[in-house]
């Protein structure tokens, strides 16, 4: 049977206080949905598309002094020193940064609290949800009780139906500088974990971000028969702005040419993969700047309409595309963008735009078979069911000063 259906991409703008307080958060992501309600169909499957990263700020959880301060590196160390209780004996024994430590110190109530809230709004506003991204670690049950793999800590998209039941996770692949050691420092994931998941509302198949960019996640995708692409986005810079990113970051262009070849390319060239979502996220946190223009893309014919990203000439292929917050000459786009960043100082700093996109599609019926769930995922659905609960916090202190203790004793003997 043909699968009629309605893709809807966000694109939001966050704040450092979204991500302070559980009720925040909460409130945070169900903005979200409450933008995209008006364009949800009653009379076929709807998928929301949310945005990459809409969970890494929460290391400002229970710390809204820490969102009044100025860079995120100085937050990440004060909170690092703030939370040493749970930062050192994780730095020590899973022998991970100081970044990687404080995701981790509060990885288990992060991952639950935004899994828990993204099956509330799955189910509450009736869609498929992709629910953008998050760092998360890697879980899995071990006698009906959940465990996380010591050290990693991926950039994870989750997957979910209109009862909040997990569909699908899949890790990013190919990290950006900012989320390598020195920044997140996340893990990348397996490019042979990738899959293709067949649901009504296409065969889904995830690209976060750069991984949209890079041939041998596409082609992986392609050979299992992905038809509608997701590629969440959260673009670290100003839009309008000159980048340069692996394999070349010598090759510097303008981020919207860069952009051409990630969704864009992949359904105007692809044999396989007909449609593709990149919503992306807008406002600065701290000192970091996010701004782009999100987009539901197609095959030509799909979209004859000459559509163009600012810098970048009108072509083909956007079924959807939001406006950037002006037209005009390159030079003065540049200085806009430059106006917008953190800490410009300029009158429109953080003026950016935020939109909807929606677009109704249709595929032939699926002959692609559910691929089976991994560990990770039985143990995630354990989670969103509420089968399995995080495990409790340790207590802290003993191990505090205990890995104090040793590390004196460590320091004495090379004096010695």
């Amino acid at each position: 049977m043909t699968r009629h259906f309605r893709v809807i991409a966000v694109q939001p703008k966050w704040h450092p206080h979204d991500f302070t307080s559980d009720g925040a958060f909460r409130a945070w992501m169900r903005a979200q949905l409450d933008m995209a309600r008006p364009h949800i169909r009653r009379d076929r499957p709807t998928l929301v598309v949310l945005t990459e990263l809409n969970a890494m700020p929460l290391i400002l959880r229970g710390a809204p002094w820490a969102a009044r301060l100025r860079t995120l590196s100085q937050a990440g160390t004060l909170l690092f020193l703030a939370r040493l209780p749970g930062t050192l004996p994780l730095l020590l024994r899973e022998r991970v940064s100081p970044a990687r430590a404080l995701q981790l110190d509060g990885t288990w109530a992060n991952t639950a609290l935004y899994l828990h809230t993204c099956r509330a709004l799955a189910r509450e506003y009736g869609v498929y949800l992709c629910c953008g991204s998050a760092p998360m670690p890697r879980l899995a049950l071990r006698g009906g009780r959940l465990t996380r793999e010591p050290g990693t800590l991926t950039n994870q998209t989750v997957i979910l139906d209109p009862q909040g039941d997990l569909i699908g996770v899949t890790d990013k692949i190919h990290l950006t500088p900012d989320e390598q050691q020195g920044g997140l420092d996340l893990t990348p994931g397996r490019l042979e974990d990738l899959r293709v998941f067949p649901t009504p509302v296409g065969d889904l198949g995830v690209a976060i971000s750069l991984d949209a960019f890079r041939a041998d996640v596409i082609g992986r995708l392609e050979a299992q028969g992905c038809t509608v692409l997701l590629q969440p986005d959260a673009n670290g810079s100003a839009w309008t702005a000159q980048e340069g990113l692996p394999p070349d970051p010598a090759h510097l262009r303008d981020q919207p040419v860069a952009w051409l070849e990630s969704s864009h390319q992949v359904t105007t060239t692809s044999a396989q993969i007909r449609y593709a979502v990149n919503p992306m996220v807008v406002g600065n946190i701290l000192d970091l700047t996010f701004d782009g223009q999100s987009a539901i893309t197609g095959r030509p014919e799909d979209a004859p309409a000459p559509r163009h990203y600012v810098l970048t000439d009108p072509c083909p292929g956007f079924i959807a595309l939001t406006p950037w917050v002006e037209e005009g000459d390159p030079d003065t786009l540049r200085r806009t963008g430059e106006h917008l960043a953190a800490h410009s100082g300029h009158p429109r700093e953080n003026a950016y735009r935020t939109d909807v996109l929606h677009a109704d599609l249709t595929l032939p019926a699926s002959r692609l078979p559910q691929p089976p769930r991994t560990p990770h995922e039985n143990a995630v659905q354990a989670l969103l069911s509420g089968k399995a609960t995080p495990p409790a916090a340790p207590r802290r202190w003993p191990v505090v000063i205990a890995a104090l203790l040793l590390t004196v004793l460590a320091v004495r003997r090379r004096k010695r």
